[in-house]
């Protein structure tokens, strides 16, 4: 039978195609968007678009629109939250929780994070390692994350759900030593070299895969908390003596036995008992190796620590608004390198240079080097009859490229739902105060199924903080 470290690490498999994409997108959106891998056209090794276009000396040009969206995406999702405090201020424990964790900040994170990937989490409950107790509400990268992916899009056929810690040895141990010196001698004991030596991957790699087992971070430990909906055999047991009423685990029988036992000479009630099985979530946390650190059963009704929205969820499938428009954004890029190179080209033109010319000891790639700069001297034979090196201008047509590049921008903002209106630019002057306002509400039910989603994942989240309260 499988562990629940076995199934930790299938379901960690069974995300990479979800982290790899969600890494992918998230280059497009910060700019890095002459990453993909391609095939050297001279080599035939791997390597980046970017490596490939670099080799005149001339870098490719970004114009990063996706960032743009983003941005214009949660800056309409921070004016809604302006306009709705009041509902929130209205429950005083509530608006207590949201002023403690900085929901207003960690939602608009998350946002960003929902658009770029199209899924959002959030860990409720105290976080290992972290000493604030206020702190109840985090997000969770998607990078170490995992779960049994849904069909439901409302995530309620989740069996399995998951995150990775990277820890410091002295953090685990206070945090699993349960305030026991023994506890925490063998934990401790357990540490000795665990500890990561590696300073993980920069920020610039093409793509970051965090590793199951081992920390990423120099000086941590990799913690790996599971929970899994399963059938549990629960010990019912009530105290006749003064009325309470325990679950308990199922190995907890013969204990009990032994005190009614030791009550019937006595003549105290005993504890009754009762066995049943019944499907609770149930959590663990293991160390890389697969040590045990901690078990957990949840009382009848209640949730694992994990609230997720998967977006749009259907077949079990991921799609995020950035990954509709990326497309666009790859077609703008080459316009714009290509309206920049023919720019280059008609003001540099094109050099004849007789191969008899050449001076001794240069190449003609010395003479190339010396061409394109701004200041180059080439120097070359002359003989009489011999025609010397010239340049050609040829003056560039127009062939459509500015035209093309203005298509694929609205194609973009069609694409993406979010126009010039919704971005809070300027309709022109002839727009009154009313059209314009139609106008902003009707471009935003280009993105309405989006923004509701995340919100009812809101709403479910503030559910559950009550309901903690």
């Amino acid at each position: 039978m499988k562990t629940m470290m076995d199934k930790a690490l299938e379901a960690w498999t069974a995300c990479a195609e979800l982290r790899a994409r969600r890494e992918r997108y998230k280059r497009f959106t910060y700019g890095r968007q002459w990453d993909d891998p391609v095939r050297d056209p001279d080599t035939g090794k791997v390597t980046t678009e970017r490596e490939v276009l670099s080799r005149d000396g001339r870098p490719p040009l970004t114009n990063n629109m996706i960032r743009q969206l983003v941005k214009c995406v949660v800056g309409r999702f921070r004016v809604y939250r302006q306009t709705s405090e009041e509902a929130i201020k209205a429950d005083r424990h509530l608006a207590r929780l949201h002023i403690d964790n900085e929901l207003d900040e960690l939602d608009s994170r998350l946002l960003e994070e929902f658009l770029i990937s199209g899924a959002a989490v959030q860990r409720i409950g105290h976080l290992p390692g972290w000493s604030d107790e206020k702190t109840i509400v985090n997000n969770v990268s998607l990078s170490h994350f995992f779960l049994s992916i849904p069909r439901d899009p409302r995530g309620r056929d989740i069996r399995l759900a998951g995150m990775l810690h990277d820890l410091t040895p002295e953090e685990t141990v206070m945090e699993f030593c349960d305030r026991s010196n023994r506890r925490a001698t063998e934990i401790a004991e357990k540490l000795e070299g665990m500890a990561s030596e590696s300073a993980g991957l920069s920020r610039g790699e093409v793509y970051y895969e965090p590793d199951f087992h081992y920390s990423n971070d120099a000086g941590k430990v990799r913690v790996i908390e599971v929970w899994e909906y399963k059938p549990v055999r629960i010990l019912r047991s009530h105290d006749t003596a003064d009325g309470t009423y325990r679950e308990l685990p199922a190995d907890e029988q013969n204990n009990i036995d032994i005190e009614n036992a030791r009550r019937k000479p006595k003549g105290i009630p005993e504890v009754k008992t009762r066995i049943v099985t019944e499907r609770r979530w149930c959590g663990a946390w293991f160390l890389g190796d697969g040590t045990l650190l901690r078990e957990q059963i949840l009382g009848r009704g209640c949730c694992n620590p994990f609230a997720v929205k998967l977006y749009p969820l259907v077949d079990g499938e991921v799609h995020s608004l950035v990954e509709d428009v990326i497309d666009q954004q790859k077609y703008v890029n080459r316009l714009v390198n290509l309206i920049d190179r023919m720019m280059a080209s008609s003001a540099k033109g094109a050099l004849l240079f007789p191969v008899d010319c050449l001076a001794e000891g240069m190449e003609l790639k010395h003479v190339a080097k010396a061409w394109s700069a701004t200041d180059g001297i080439i120097p070359y034979k002359f003989r009489p009859g011999d025609e010397p090196p010239r340049q050609l201008n040829p003056s560039v047509g127009d062939i459509g490229a500015k035209d093309l590049l203005r298509l694929e921008m609205q194609l973009f903002h069609d694409v993406s739902g979010v126009g010039d209106v919704l971005m809070g630019r300027d309709p022109g002057g002839g727009a009154g105060a009313e059209r314009y306002a139609a106008q902003v509400e009707n471009a935003t039910i280009a993105i309405r199924d989006l923004m509701d989603t995340f919100l009812s994942f809101l709403r479910k989240r503030d559910k559950r903080l009550r309901i903690m309260l």
